[in-house]
Formats: structure tokens, sequence, C-alpha cells
């Protein structure tokens, strides 16, 4: 008995399929910007109406591939336009963060809808891209870098045809509506003006979607150039280096220190440790210490600093020597021979 109730509760199919109509029409016609509050929640609430209808339908199975439009009842056609307004209301949508996402949810419930128009023969016209026939268009269109002319001319001629299609329909509709609505109308001229919403939203479809192709295409682009500028920041963010004089060991580096004050000075040692420490260089990694090793290291140490004060008490003898001949001519002490 209450599950009964509950039943009885629920709103009916055309009550779901004209209050989001009626929705869609408001935020169509809305004054207020699409991202306030007002607008959104009635974007929201569409979108769970129409969801609502299209398992209501999907539970009823009002449509089969096995009949044709002629079998479809007057009444039932305008059932055909969910997945359009639930197409319509997931543009309206305003979140830049899943912008992406919802540009794809839309596109395929325009294609839905354009696939059981095209099923039905409810007018002649050409079925998008989609992840089954991209293919086999890609294969075809790789051989040609830019689109053609007579393609270009083609595609405009086709966008005029459809705007001047689209001004007739909107100028029968409004003829029709009032007859319609009031139920005053016949089952001909019923059936007639929602074919007419048929075929007008085929056009507003197939337009939708080639605009969702462009905003992706640019959406992608703007991604994978973020994904560019943080590998190429992340590797700026080492320090740059500065000029320096490369010596091989720390008695050059004290020589040149002394020659060029203003002039930094390291050995190759040095130079290696800290482009490691900031990850210009691989770390080749912590080798195994032996008692030889160790011991080879060690006489290889004593060796280099013996070198060095060997090199420093030459360098001193050197400067003693060029200091005594400053102040001893050429020729100073010898006497003999003077006249």
């Amino acid at each position: 008995m209450a599950a009964a109730e509950d039943e009885l509760l629920l709103p009916r199919l055309p009550e779901l399929f004209e209050t989001s109509k009626q929705l869609l029409d408001d935020v169509e016609v809305a004054t207020e910007p699409t991202g306030s509050r007002i607008v959104q929640d009635k974007v929201f609430k569409g979108l769970d109406l129409l969801e609502k209808a299209a398992e209501m339908l999907s539970q009823l199975d009002l449509f089969s591939r096995n009949e044709d439009l002629e079998e479809i009842s007057s009444t039932d056609l305008k059932y055909l336009l969910v997945p359009a307004f639930q197409g319509a209301l997931a543009m309206k949508q305003v979140n830049p963060s899943k912008r992406l996402d919802h540009l794809q949810w839309a596109r395929e419930h325009f294609i839905n809808y354009l696939t059981q128009c095209h099923y039905y023969h409810v007018a002649e016209f050409q079925l998008p891209k989609t992840k089954n026939n991209s293919a086999e268009s890609n294969t075809a269109s790789t051989s040609m870098a830019y689109p053609s002319l007579v393609a270009m001319a083609s595609q405009r001629q086709a966008k005029i045809e459809r705007y001047k299609q689209k001004k007739e329909m909107e100028h029968r509709l409004s003829a029709l509506k009032s007859a319609v609505e009031s139920g005053q109308a016949d089952d001909e001229r019923v059936r007639e003006y929602y074919l007419l919403h048929l075929r007008r939203w085929i056009g507003i479809s197939l337009e939708e979607i080639e605009s969702i192709d462009q905003e992706l295409k640019i959406l992608r682009e703007k991604d994978s150039s973020k994904e560019a500028s943080t590998s190429y920041s992340s590797r700026r963010d080492r320090p740059p280096m500065k000029p320096f004089v490369l010596t091989r060991d720390m008695a050059q580096a004290k020589v040149f220190g002394a020659g060029y004050p203003s002039l930094a000075t390291m050995t190759v040692n040095d130079w290696y440790d800290q482009r490691r420490k900031y990850g210009a260089l691989p770390d080749p990694g912590i080798a195994k210490t032996t008692p030889e090793f160790k011991k080879a290291a060690q006489q290889q140490e004593d060796q280099e600093q013996k070198e060095e004060e060997d090199d420093e008490k030459t360098l001193q003898r050197a400067r003693e020597w060029d200091d005594w001949k400053d102040t001893h001519p050429r020729g100073y002490g010898n006497r003999q021979n003077m006249g």
C-alpha cells in the first residue's frame, strides 16, 4: 500500500519533461549572469529532472530500433528531445575546474540526440565525428595538412542553409504553438509541431558540437602548455652559475686567486660537488672503501700536500729572487775590470 502511494507521489513523465523544458527556457532568456546563483539553481534542477526523465524513458522502453518514425505517436515525439535538453543545460554549468568534463558530457548528450534522429531519419544531416568513426576520418584526412578551399566553402554554405532553415522553422513553430498548447490542434498539426522542434534542435546540436570541439582543443592545448611550463620552471629553479676560474688543485687556486682577486676560484672537485648538489650532474654514488684504497688515497693526499708545500717554497724563493734583483742591478759588485 505504501509503495503504491509513493508511486502516485512521483512526478509523471510529461510533468518532468514540461518542467525541465520551462527551466531551460528560463535559463536561455535570463537577464542575470549565467554564473549567478538563481540561474545555476535552475540549471541543476533542470539536469536532475531530465536525468529522471531519461531513466523513466529507459524503463518504459518508449523508443525501439525496430520501429520507424511513423510508428511513434505524435505526443511521444517530444521525448526524443531529452538528451538535447541535457546537453544544452550541461553547457550552462559554470565551474572552470570542471569545464572540460562539462563539455565532454554535453557533447555526448548532443551526439546521442543526433544519433537517434539520424536513425529515425528525422532530417538529412551528417553525424559529427565520434570515438568510433574519428579514426576512419583521421586516416582519410591525414593526407591533407590544411582544409581545402572547396571544403571551407561547403561548410560555410551548410551553415547558411542551416540558419535559413532555422528561421523558417521558428516562424512556423510560433504559428503552431498557441494551437498545440491550447489543445485545439489536430494530430497532424501536433506531429508537425514536434517534428519541427526535433529538426530545429538538430541544427542547434550541430552548432553546439562544433563550438564544443573548438573549446576542447583550446583547453587541451592550454593544459599541455601548463605542463610544459611547469617542467621548464622546475629546471630553472637551480641558481645560475657565477663566473669563476677552474683550477686543477689548491695551489693553482691560490695563484689565480691572487692574480684575479675579483674572480672566484675553485678546484675541479669543488665545482663537481657544487653542481651535483644542485642536481645538474648525476650522483655517482658512494663507492665501497677498502683498507688498500684508503691507504692509496692517503698516500695520494700526502703527495699532493707535499707538492703544494714544495710549490709554496718554490714560489717563495722566486719572489725573494725577484725582490733581490730589484735592489741589485745587473753587474752589481763586479769592480775588478773598472778603469
